[in-house]
Order: structure tokens, then sequence, then C-alpha cells
């Protein structure tokens, strides 16, 4: 116990409730990706919170594209990526003018919005997908991009746009993990100087590294027994009940 002698017994429950969910998120019910940043959120001060969320999804990322290499849309990934890319950087600079609340309340509000027009278009005008324009493609990136800075809760972001484009549920999964592979990665040099990520965030991530590889295969399983009707509806509730928190936090 080492690694955690300064922390409570109820923040090393927290990490590793985190470190299984994240698992999860990652192979199997990518809408569950917000309730990990409310717990660390809530258990670790703000900018160690972020840093260990952001270490563990990256690691999580390397096991979720390892299982679902060939699964994949790489067109949508290339098309979101530059956006997202941009939205990362504004999303660094509105850190330093921004406090924590208006910055959650924000991003809530833009997700359960997200939610709600899903919602609208499925019941009222049944379209196969959203149209293939590369606008809405910049602004879902963007979005994403700010989002995954700003607390690492893009989860729900994209989770509304890869249920809107119609992916059978592995294609989903695969395209989701390639997308945050990349930006999670591309995040990580941007935290290092930022402070979140620091060799206390490090030590942090590696006991947690057995209970990301259990979330992960209990991803799988879920993935494998879940109808695909369910497996969307699940992720949709999830991501209203995390953005209405996210809101009201």
């Amino acid at each position: 116990m080492e690694f955690f002698g300064q922390y409570s017994f109820l923040q090393y429950v927290t990490l590793i409730l985190g470190a299984i969910i994240i698992g999860i998120n990652k192979t199997g019910m990518p809408g569950i990706g917000t309730l990990p940043v409310v717990m660390l959120a809530l258990a670790f001060p703000a900018n160690l919170s972020t840093g260990i969320q952001l270490l563990m999804l990256a690691t999580a990322d390397i096991m979720a594209v390892s299982y679902y290499r060939i699964s994949g849309d790489w067109k949508l990934v290339l098309k979101l990526l530059p956006c997202a890319v941009g939205g990362l950087l504004l999303g660094s600079f509105s850190l330093r003018y921004v406090n924590d609340e208006l910055l959650r309340q924000l991003i809530g509000g833009i997700i359960l919005f997200m939610a709600v027009l899903g919602i609208v278009k499925d019941l009222f005008f049944n379209a196969e997908k959203i149209p293939n324009h590369p606008l809405l493609a910049g602004v879902i990136g963007a979005t994403a991009g700010f989002t995954t800075q700003v607390a690492n809760a893009a989860g729900p972001v994209m989770a509304l746009y890869l249920l809107a484009m119609r992916l059978p549920k592995k294609e989903y999964m695969g395209t989701s993990v390639l997308f945050f592979l990349l930006i999670n990665w591309i995040k990580m040099p941007i935290f290092i100087f930022e402070g979140r990520i620091n060799l206390t965030a490090l030590k942090l991530l590696l006991p947690m590294i057995p209970f990301l590889l259990l979330g992960a295969w209990l991803g799988v399983v879920f993935i494998r027994k879940a109808p695909q009707k369910l497996f969307n509806a699940i992720i949709q509730i999830l991501v209203i009940i995390s953005a209405i928190k996210l809101l009201f936090s």
C-alpha cells in the first residue's frame, strides 16, 4: 500500500470502482464514461482526478483497441479528428479563464441538448442517419475535443453521434475506441504541461491496471450478450443521466 499512503480507504475504493467502470466503458458500455468523471472529481483534487483518469483511459484504450482492432470505421474517425484537436486546444485555453462549476454545467447542458435532439429525431423524423455533412462532423468533433480536454467527458457526445450513424454494436465500439485512443494520447503532453499528470498520478495508475483489465473483460461479456436495441437504449439512458448529473453537480 505504499503507493496510497496519503489517501483514505474511501479514495482507494473510488479509484478501484472508477478503474473497473472505465474498463467496462471502453469495451462494452461507452455511455457510462461520465460516471468515473463525477466519482473521481468528488474523491480527489480536480487536477489529480482528471490526470489519473486520463492515464486510466489511455491505458484502457490500448486494451480496447487490441480487441476491436479490425472493427472501427477509420473514415468516421478521421472526419472527426481535426476539429476534435481544435476543440481540445480551445478547452485547454478555456480552463485558464472559466471556473470548474461553470464548465461542468456547460458540458452537461451540451450533452443533454444533444441527447434530447437525438430522441426527438428518432421519434418524429425517423431518419436512417444524420446527413453526412462535413459541418456536422466538425461540430461533433469540436464538441468532443472540448469536453474531453475539460473533463474527460466526451463519451456521451460520441455516443450520440455513433448511434445516429446506425453502426452495429461491434463497429460502434471499434470506431469509438479508435477515436479515443488517438485523442487521449494527443491530450497526454498537454495534461503533463498543465500539471494534471505527474508522478503521483502515475503511481496511482499502476495498481489500477488489473482492475482496468477486469472492467475490460466485463465489457466484452456485456457487448456479446446485449441485443442491439437494448445496447442503444442503455447508452441513451446513461447519457441523459450523466448529463443531468454534470449539469446540476
